[in-house]
Formats: C-alpha cells, sequence, structure tokens
C-alpha cells in the first residue's frame, strides 16, 4: 500500500467513526485496537487524564467521553462539535460538550497511533524501485517511432566529485579575475548543502525553497551559510511567505527579481554564492548582492566557456562519467527495435565525441540518424536564425548550405524549424529526453508536441530515504495526526487548547523530520511540508513521464503504455484502488538490469 493510500485509509477511518455512517471495514486486528481507552503505547497522556479514575475514564471500545458507543452493526454515534453540519462548520452550540475533554482527546490520539502503525505492515515499502518510470501523462511507446537526447546528464551521468571541481575553479575566478577578497579561499566546498530547484533573490542574497504555490517554505531561507529566522523572513516580505509572480522566476527561471536554478550544474553555483555572502556577513565588508551574484554566475560560466570542464572530464573518463555501458545497452536496443535516434546538446563536438567513445565505442555515430552539437539551447527551439553548419571528421567548420541533415555527419548550431523541415519528426511520434525542465523540454512540449522525459537522478537517493520504515512511520503518523487535529479542532475549552498545542508542536517536530532526511537545510526537491515545490511543478508541467536515468528504459517493454495514476483531487474519495494495487510494486523486466550492472 502507498503511504498515499495509509494516509488516507487513516484520516477516512477517523472522520467515519462518529458520523452516522456504518464504521469502514478493517482487519481483525485493526478492529481489536479500535479502542479508546487511556493505555499509551508510545506516549502518555496529559496530567488530567493520568488522574482520572477508571470509571471515569473511557471504557475499551467507546468512541466518545462517556463511553456511548453503538454496537458494530449499528451506526456510530456523532461526534460533539460547534453547531450542526460537518465539522469546522459555524452554528449553534452543541449540549454535548464533554466535561473532561483530556482524557477523550488523549485516547483518540492513542487510539489513532496504534491504527498507523497496524496498517504499516513490516516492509511494505522495501519494494519501492528507484530505476521505475514515472508518469505524468498517458505515453504510449508503441507510437514512439523517434527519440532524441541531451547529452550532459542524460546521456552521460557524472560523478559529485564534478561539483567541487567546478565549485573551487569558479571561486579561484572570482580572486584572481574579480580581485574578490583571499580570504574566501577559505571556504571549501560543502557537498549537499543545496538542492536543486531553490530559488535566489538576487537583492536580499537570499537562498530559499518555494513551493508550486509561491509561497517559501518556513525554515528553508539562507543568507549566506545560516538560517534566516523566520520572523525576519515575514519582515523581509511584507509579512507574507507569498512570493508576487511579477517578482518570482519567468519562464526560464529567470526573473527581474528571483532566478530559479534548475540543471544540477547549479549545484556549485548556488554553494559559491552562498560562501560569499557569508564572507562578506562574517567580516562585516558592505557588498551589493546584485554584483555579487552577477560576478558569480559569470564565474561559473567562465569554467564553462573556458573548456575547464571538458578538459577534466576528458582526462579522467572513468572517475566523471557513469554507468556508461547501461547507456551503451539502451542505444542497441533502440537500434535493435528500429527507431530512428537523434542527439541535441550545447556542448562541443570534441567533448561528446571523446565520452561516447567511452562510453559506446568509436562507432557510436552509427547509432544515430542526426548529431547536433554547440546547439544554444533552449535558443535552439524558440529562435529561427542561426543555420546549420557541418563539420568535418577532425571538427572543423565548413560552409557549404545545409539541405539535409545525413546519418553520421555532425552539425552545428541551427534551429528546431529547420530541423522539422528537413526530418519531418514532428508531435507525439517524437519523445526526447533531457535533464534541464526549461531548456530541454518546456517549449518542445507546449509550442511543438513532442513528447518530453526529464532525467531526475535525484529519484535514486530520495526513493531509498522514502523506503525506509522510519519514514514510512513518520509520514503517515504526521498525516494522521493532522487529520486529527482537523477533526477535533472544535474542542476549544482551555483544557483542549493545551492539548492542541502539544500537537501542534509534536506536528512541527515531525514535519522537520521528513524533510531533514533528505536534505538538512533544504529538504526534498520534489515537496515542502505538504505541497509540492515549484521545481515538482514544473516537472509535472513540462514532462510526461521522468525517472533517474536513461538506463530505465531497460525495465519496459518497447510497446510498454505508461500510464499516470489518478490522483484524488481535494473535493473527490480519498483512495483509488489503483493506489493499492501500484504503489509498492516491482517495476517489469528488472532482469536486463541486473546483467547489466
Amino acid at each position: 500500500m502507498s503511504f498515499k493510500a495509509v494516509g488516507a485509509a487513516v484520516v477516512r477511518a477517523l472522520w467515519t467513526k462518529g458520523q452516522g455512517t456504518p464504521p469502514l471495514a478493517r482487519s481483525t486486528r485493526a478492529s481489536a485496537l479500535s479502542t479508546t481507552c487511556s493505555v499509551l503505547t508510545a506516549r502518555e497522556p496529559g496530567p488530567e487524564a493520568s488522574r482520572l479514575s477508571p470509571e471515569q475514564s473511557c471504557e475499551p471500545g467507546s468512541d466518545g467521553p462517556n463511553g456511548d458507543v453503538p454496537s458494530s452493526g449499528e451506526p456510530a454515534q456523532q461526534l460533539p462539535w460547534s453547531g450542526e453540519g460537518p465539522p469546522g462548520a459555524r452554528g449553534r452550540s452543541s449540549t454535548a460538550v464533554p466535561t473532561r475533554q483530556a482524557s477523550y482527546l488523549w485516547a483518540r490520539y492513542n487510539d489513532t497511533k496504534r491504527l498507523v502503525h497496524d496498517l504499516i505492515p513490516p516492509g511494505a515499502c522495501n519494494l519501492l524501485n528507484s530505476s521505475t518510470i514515472y508518469a505524468n501523462n498517458e505515453v504510449d511507446l508503441s507510437t514512439v517511432d523517434i527519440y532524441g537526447f541531451d547529452y550532459d546528464y542524460t546521456l552521460a551521468l557524472y560523478s559529485n566529485a564534478l561539483n567541487g571541481m567546478i565549485y573551487n575553479k569558479a571561486k579561484d575566478f572570482l580572486i584572481e579575475h574579480f580581485k574578490y577578497p583571499k580570504d574566501i579561499h577559505k571556504y571549501d566546498y560543502i557537498p549537499n548543502f543545496t538542492v536543486r530547484g531553490l530559488h535566489y533573490d538576487i537583492q536580499k542574497g537570499l537562498l530559499m525553497k518555494i513551493d508550486a504555490f509561491h509561497y517559501i517554505q518556513p525554515g528553508t531561507v539562507y543568507r549566506g551559510l545560516s538560517p534566516v529566522p523566520d520572523e525576519e523572513v515575514l519582515e523581509l516580505f511584507g509579512g507574507t511567505y507569498h512570493v508576487p509572480l511579477e517578482q518570482d522566476s519567468g519562464f526560464y527561471g529567470k526573473g527581474p527579481k528571483l532566478k530559479q536554478f534548475m540543471d544540477i550544474f547549479s549545484i556549485p553555483e548556488m554553494t559559491l554564492l552562498a560562501a560569499a555572502n557569508d564572507f562578506f556577513i562574517r567580516n562585516g565588508i558592505d557588498y551589493d548582492p546584485v554584483h555579487l551574484f552577477k560576478d558569480v554566475s559569470e564565474a561559473i560560466g567562465m569554467v564553462h566557456l573556458k573548456g575547464f570542464m571538458y578538459k577534466w572530464i576528458m582526462e579522467d573518463l572513468d572517475k566523471f562519467i557513469l554507468r556508461g555501458d547501461e547507456t551503451d545497452a539502451v542505444l542497441h536496443r533502440l537500434v535493435s527495435q528500429g527507431k530512428k535516434l537523434f542527439l541535441i546538446t550545447n556542448s562541443p563536438f570534441s567533448f561528446v565525441d571523446k565520452g561516447m567513445r567511452h562510453m559506446v565505442g568509436k562507432d557510436w555515430r552509427d547509432f544515430f540518424d542526426v548529431v547536433i552539437v554547440q546547439a544554444d539551447k533552449p535558443h535552439f527551439f524558440t529562435d529561427c536564425i542561426k543555420p546549420f553548419r557541418r563539420l568535418d571528421s577532425n571538427g572543423d567548420l565548413q560552409w557549404e548550405k545545409i539541405t539535409s541533415l545525413d546519418k553520421g555527419q555532425i552539425y552545428k548550431q541551427g534551429n528546431l524549424f529547420d530541423f522539422l523541415r528537413l526530418t519531418g519528426w514532428r508531435g507525439s511520434r517524437v519523445l526526447y529526453f533531457g535533464d534541464h525542465l526549461y531548456s530541454d523540454l518546456a517549449d518542445l512540449m507546449l509550442r511543438h508536441g513532442w513528447r518530453t522525459a526529464a532525467i531526475v537522478p535525484e529519484l535514486e537517493p530520495e526513493t531509498k530515504v522514502v523506503s525506509t520504515h522510519r519514514y514510512a512511520l513518520s509520514l503517515t503518523w504526521l498525516q494522521a495526526l493532522t487529520g486529527l487535529m482537523e477533526r477535533l479542532q472544535t474542542h476549544r475549552d482551555p483544557e483542549s487548547k493545551r492539548i492542541f498545542e502539544e500537537w501542534q508542536k509534536e506536528r512541527e517536530e515531525l514535519r522537520a523530520m521528513t524533510k531533514n532526511v533528505f536534505n538538512p537545510q533544504f529538504g526534498s526537491i520534489f515537496r515542502t511540508c505538504h505541497n509540492p515545490t515549484y521545481f515538482s511543478r514544473r516537472l509535472s508541467r513540462f514532462s510526461d513521464i521522468y525517472m533517474a536515468s536513461v538506463s530505465c528504459l531497460l525495465n519496459y517493454d518497447p510497446s510498454y503504455t505508461f500510464y499516470p495514476r489518478r490522483t484524488p483531487l481535494q473535493h473527490e474519495a480519498p483512495l483509488w484502488m489503483d493506489q493499492l494495487c501500484t504503489g509498492c510494486m516491482k517495476t517489469p523486466h528488472l532482469e536486463e538490469m541486473s546483467q547489466i550492472r
């Protein structure tokens, strides 16, 4: 059972108890645990409850402070709340408000906690598979004839060691080229300080995580290497966590005041921004955050433009390129199935050629019907100005007019409009893979109707976290506790308010724990406390399917159809049968993957 299904089952059970509807069918063990006695499993009740006599305490099987419950064949008694109608509705006061609220609230708390433990069987999430392909939209692979690929972090996955080298070289450029203080050298690279998809306030010098509704997640705002207190964040943003649309990043993640860092190469850039800000703040040196942002961005760009990154990788391919044999297997399989392949990358030919020779072999170009390098994406997809140029076998530019895109040749620059005209590859016959949601995928999906596949390497480590029993239990209890607080919030006497303060404190601790297990500073790239992140919103908008690496294709038949899960809307039933059946299933066709690895 998926976590969402478990949480939904708990919340639904809570809402059903005492609302004039028959109780949900449950296992014998769950039914046996459905008591509201004051015996605790994980924490002791409040002091008021502990002083109750056996006569005052709730009897086994009761659902309210007075122990009045129907038998299993009768409708459950309606729980008291202020007014008539659904919980939370305003109306006349109920005459059935219990006199001893503490025993009642703590009994409901303990009953819910036991139910959570019962609903998560041992090993329920051990089968979660990081090699799964996830669908935002229905995709039938049998209708896809043409597969296109980006190169960096798509066909070629790089080790984390590359991030540290980019950071250090860009730091050198800040000091040597931009004449920044030499003491910045003392700031070593911090692995895993940041995560992809964060926003950076250019004028305030703040790094933060924003959710799909443009709200800053409390506790994820950093100035330099230090967190900014939530009270100060509210003051800086006019008393709200909301970021107005006109201030947010634009279509390609770049706005007048905020920039969103969307590709994996941006990890060292965010870390260097944090380190440089921290240096000036700790040393009491006045500085302009806007100029600092521009200088760091240019220093990072110099690492790429001057070819340092390409040089490092080409000098030690075994160190930096990961799982090249799996890329080789994917290309062999697609070609053997009669699919056409093409490559569009911003990287130069010499770099791509050496990496592909390492992964696939010297005849790698035979796999591709079209190869385009230095494409200048995203402008390749939006402009129709730059013509295609051909490179010879040495990588030298040829100046003849391009009237066709031929297999075995290497082309430079160009634009998508000429590409479509010369190839005739249009619409949903084409599936393009890339790691950058804006530069690789957005225009192809929204303007040209191609199918798109996002490569999200972070899925692998995050799936490992989600698969742990501790996380499953904490998340499900968090959802159940939240549902309990929502259900019982109409108990507003002083005694109940003190209990709710305790519950709210525990809820905040659970939210912090479920965040910190992914990243202590910013949490998961996919979620804030309860909403999807801004990154997740873009991921679902610009990709039909997404996966940890292209090698995930090896797990599926060439005619496989990906179906998105029907996720309940807020006003719909909280549980769908497909969630019960698919959440923890093994991925089919894993034999080939195991042979490769």
